[in-house]
């Protein structure tokens, strides 16, 4: 099993959503986050004064998935949340040891 975790815009958070699920993906967990890459952070205007914003708001997509599934998904996120801008994001591939299903105590691929 591994654990792909995406940093996105968040306009595209419900493309990727719908992509996903209809890629078998059937749960995710996302959670808005704030950082900054090589962009580092931004300017803006607010009543006359420029303000630096150092973290740009951005959403954190995580999915747990088989290993034959992984290339699938990867591929699926890349296609709904490119822009070709600077600022598009990050996917992060980890190896996951072991997931349990509270509820049932069910293990590995059953939990997921």
């Amino acid at each position: 099993m591994k654990k792909i975790e995406a940093i996105i815009r968040h306009f595209k958070l419900e493309d990727i959503k719908s992509a996903l699920s209809d890629c078998g993906v059937e749960g995710m967990t996302i959670t808005e986050v704030k950082g900054f890459g090589r962009q580092k952070g931004h300017t803006e205007m607010y009543r006359g004064n420029e303000y630096a914003i150092d973290f740009v708001p951005k959403v954190k997509v995580e999915v747990v998935v088989s290993d034959d599934n992984v290339k699938a998904v990867i591929d699926t996120i890349m296609d709904q949340a490119q822009t070709g801008q600077m600022g598009d994001g990050k996917i992060f591939i980890t190896d996951l040891e072991e997931a349990i299903r509270i509820r049932t105590g069910e293990t590995g691929k059953d939990a997921v």
